[in-house]
């Protein structure tokens, strides 16, 4: 799992998709007993997270911006019944 094949399926990927992967690499960090072995794992995890992390701003940030157009639609619809 290289950092490019994950930034090419970050947008192919729901967030659920992504913190499996990250718990598949967390199973196999716990069962590795070399720590030598465990370098590489670690460096995809640190990149999964930013992924993850940078997915869920995005979602976050959609949902607010849907919410507030809601809420300016109902205050412009109460005010427009006003007059």
């Amino acid at each position: 799992m290289k950092e490019k094949n994950l930034l090419e399926d970050i947008d192919s990927k729901s967030i659920d998709d992504l913190t499996e992967l990250a718990q598949n690499i967390i199973y196999k960090l716990e069962n590795e007993k070399n720590l030598e072995n465990s370098i590489n794992e670690y460096q995809k995890l640190i990149k999964l997270n930013n992924l993850i992390e940078k997915k869920f701003q995005n979602n976050s940030k959609i949902i607010s911006n849907k919410t507030k157009d809601k809420i300016f639609n109902i205050l412009k619809k109460k005010d427009e019944k006003k007059t």
